[in-house]
């Protein structure tokens, strides 16, 4: 199979379910005996297994693997869960992303989390700390079993072994740190080992132990005569060896259970049939090895098995199985009325055959099958329908039992139909060739409008008015796909602040409020990490440490609200916290000390203006520098990238109550509404957003104030900034106009006047940025083609106001 066509479809979904691990783990941690949450991280995990293994990530596979074996052992309650878990847990959920992201990157997946595989290890064991040296017979059976893992041959090699009489042990085998020949130990070992009986397996594998490539410890799967104590005495009198267990493996139970695995529906299959009184049978059939017709061996098989009952599944799949892609062995799961050992028999006798195990499917616990039901409510009738004859090359499918063929329906007719899948996933890289090519479009349809202006014809007039209409209808619809819910972002901080609470041993609870409200997908791209800084300063300077809280009468457990709404056309995204809000005094001193502010100018600041002071650059208040909130950088990154991308940031903060953190960001970022203005005969664009309003003045009204000319626009002082200066336009003649064509703009709370030549009028235009080599140009953030093909450069509005 050709796996990279489908990698981007494998790292998206791997998001998602890492994502819903992570979701169901704080869930999990706030309700630990709600198994039903632990059936839901269990599904995820097993389900990212199986793609990552279908993939050819063996390490993100294998570290899913022993982590589902944990929540496997925690949903049959043979573990409690209890904080120290749910850390280990979180931590390999963690790592797994890293993985993800690495493969992601064009990576391979692979990373050091030997460690974790540990602890996973030992939870599993039941076990608080490493297992202590332990050299008897007395050993627990699964000290080793947890290391080495069987497929269905070795499995049916030790449960025949052990019929016979012989004992199978698991071996770890320990040598001391200050070993040097240890591939020599390991041929030791190995002799003593094939003198008494067979090796299974190892882990490593047998070439990398003789290649030395493991640390200190080996694993091997053994059969034989002797006994657990003889065994461990010959291997300890072998130089270097520090430790030796020996464990006996325990028969499986089910020896093919760990070959097949169930999706939902087959879940529900064979637990209705075993309700109806139907026997479930796992069974694995092996041909001798001289088989040459093996394809003819398997229908021989699958007629016996359809004549008795129902083929639920098989490994290797139907298809492979007609085209001989397997070895020698094959798995199918079977509901029958017969029994165990008629079904046995009547295998054996096709010719060819050289073994049969039928073991009992295991029925799972009563509320994982209604989670499974409930699973596959939606799609139960389809798959009844749908479901093909698992037989080879034969006439007629397989009849489904009636339990399972009456469950389905029953369960759909109370939904009343089923509901089919609206959506489907797009590149985003095809979204943006969309939006690309329909900015063209917008550029075209102000060309059109220019020419029918000046034609003035009628039927020209009324044809480009319905395409503009038409347009108008086609950007909503291509800007409403670009836009992604703020939850994406908002879903990564519930499990940061579980570990900020941890690191600073502070008590805090996050609220998100309008995780559905939708953004541009270029802001949210660029929207997180000034996020993760605010929330991480909220966090740390914030909120007070129990201790401090309850002396101020406040409840132990701080609070962070993150928030998103709409209001017009921005998004507002608030952090708020109840925590000690911002010293004035501390900040004022700060501010002075570091020469942001002046003595004098300090004394005429408002409480707003003060609290605004720690977005200033360098300035950090934090007593000691720490790796949780700014890390001595300060806030003015997030400042900086928050009006990069057309937004604003304010600060309200009242002492010992608390803080709010006020992002205003634009819907989006690509199609802009701004005020055509003229200066010579140069076009200038000034985007609405920054506009309060248009106006003509006399020259008689402009005042000087400390070298700065300056205007009373209803009563407050407002700045003049003359464009025509600050782009240095060239004038054929100089202009002593008496009157003059002012743009108010705002930033915050600050105003200015710009001064242009003449206002042309409103206009829908596409933002086009000016390229690598135009980088850094003072008071412009980019560029458009205006309907007669003429460039207009944007002004920057955010740069101009001081």
């Amino acid at each position: 199979m050709e796996v990279n066509q489908y990698l981007e479809m494998f790292i998206e979904e791997s998001k998602d379910h890492l994502q819903a691990c992570s979701e169901h783990l704080l869930e999990l941690e706030k309700n630990p005996d709600d198994l039903a949450i632990v059936g839901e991280i269990f599904r995820s995990a097993h389900t990212l297994k199986g793609m990552s293994a279908t993939m050819g990530f063996e390490d993100l596979a294998d570290l899913t693997h022993k982590m589902e074996n944990v929540l496997d052992a925690i949903r049959n309650e043979k573990i409690h869960v209890s904080p120290e878990i749910l850390d280990v847990v979180f931590e390999s959920v963690d790592h797994l992303e890293e993985m993800v992201m690495d493969i992601a990157n064009g990576g391979d997946g692979k990373r050091d989390v030997s460690s974790t595989v540990a602890q996973l290890k030992r939870i599993e064991l039941g076990e608080e700390a490493a297992p202590e040296v332990v050299g008897t017979t007395e050993t627990p059976a699964t000290a080793v079993a947890s290391m080495l893992e069987y497929d269905g041959f070795e499995q049916t090699v030790i449960s025949q072994s052990t019929e016979q009489g012989f004992n199978a042990f698991e071996i770890s085998v320990k040598l001391r740190e200050d070993c040097l020949l240890k591939a020599a130990r390991v041929f030791m070992v190995f002799e003593i080992l094939e003198k008494d009986g067979e090796v299974i397996k190892s882990n490593p594998s047998v070439e990398k132990l003789e290649d030395g490539q493991f640390d200190q410890q080996f694993y091997v799967a053994f059969v034989t005569k002797e006994s657990a104590e003889d065994m461990q005495k010959k291997i300890m009198r072998v130089s270097e060896v520090e430790e030796v267990i020996v464990a006996t493996i325990e028969t499986p139970t089910t020896a093919v259970a760990s070959v097949l695995e169930y999706d939902g529906f087959e879940q529900t299959v064979i637990s209705q049939s075993a309700e109806q009184g139907f026997n479930a049978f796992e069974i694995s059939v092996k041909l001798r090895e001289d088989c040459l017709l093996k394809a003819a061996r398997v229908f021989m098989v699958f007629e016996i098995l359809e004549k008795d009952g129902d083929v639920i599944k098989s490994n290797p799949s139907v298809e492979k199985l007609e085209d001989e892609q397997f070895d020698q062995q094959f798995y199918v799961a079977f509901v029958t009325k017969e029994s165990a050992e008629d079904m046995q028999k009547k295998i054996m006798k096709v010719s060819e055959v050289e073994e049969v195990i039928v073991a009992t499917i295991e029925q799972k616990q009563h509320s994982e099958k209604e989670q499974a039901m409930q699973e596959v409510v939606a799609t139960a009738t389809v798959e009844v329908g749908a479901q093909p004859a698992t037989a080879p090359k034969t006439n007629t499918a397989a009849p489904t039992p009636a339990s399972a063929k009456a469950a389905a329906p029953a369960k759909a007719d109370k939904s009343h139909a089923p509901v089919g899948n609206k959506t489907i996933r797009v590149n985003i890289e095809r979204l943006d060739i969309l939006m690309n090519l329909f900015e063209e479009l917008v550029i075209d349809r102000g060309r059109l409008q220019s020419i029918a202006t000046e034609v003035n014809h009628g039927e020209l007039n009324e044809t480009v008015e319905r395409m503009s209409r038409v347009m108008g209808d086609l950007q909503t619809i291509i800007l409403t796909m670009r836009m992604v819910p703020v939850e994406t972002v908002f879903n990564r901080f519930p499990k940061m602040i579980r570990q900020l609470s941890r690191d600073l041993n502070k008590k805090i609870n996050l609220e998100i409020i309008g995780a559905e409200t939708e953004l541009d997908r270029t802001v949210i791209d660029e929207i997180g990490d000034p996020l993760v800084h605010l929330i991480r300063n909220s966090v740390d300077h914030g909120i007070e440490n129990p201790t401090a809280r309850l002396a101020k009468g406040k409840p132990e457990e701080g609070t962070v609200v993150l928030r998103a709404y709409h209001s017009g056309n921005y998004v507002f995204i608030e952090i708020e916290d109840d925590g000690a809000g911002i010293n004035r005094e501390k900040v004022l001193a700060k501010a002075i000390s570091k020469g942001i502010v002046t003595q004098e100018q300090s004394y005429a600041m408002s409480d707003k203006q003060i609290n605004e002071l720690i977005l200033a650059s360098g300035f950090s208040t934090a007593d000691v520098i720490s790796d949780v909130s700014g890390r001595g950088v300060g806030l003015d990154v997030v400042k900086t990238t928050i009006e990069s991308l057309g937004g604003n940031i304010s600060i309200e903060s009242t002492q010992d109550v608390g803080s709010v953190f006020s992002i205003q960001l634009p819907l989006t970022l690509s199609i802009i509404s701004v005020m055509l203005v003229e200066i010579e005969k140069e076009i200038y664009a000034i985007p609405l957003s920054s506009i309060i309003e248009t106006s003509i003045i006399r020259s008689s009204e402009i005042m000087n104030a400390h070298n700065q000319k300056v205007i009373d626009f209803r009563g407050k002082v407002v700045p003049l900034v003359f464009l025509e200066e600050i782009f240095e336009v060239p004038r054929k003649e100089l202009q002593d106009d008496e009157f003059h064509s002012v743009v108010i703009v705002r930033k915050g709370e600050k105003l200015a006047g710009l001064v242009v030549d003449s206002f042309i009028g409103q206009q829908e235009i596409v933002l086009k940025s000016l390229g690598n080599y135009l980088t850094n140009i003072f008071a412009i953030s980019g560029a458009t083609i205006l309907g007669n093909g003429k460039v207009a450069l944007i002004v920057d509005c955010n740069a101009l106001i001081k």
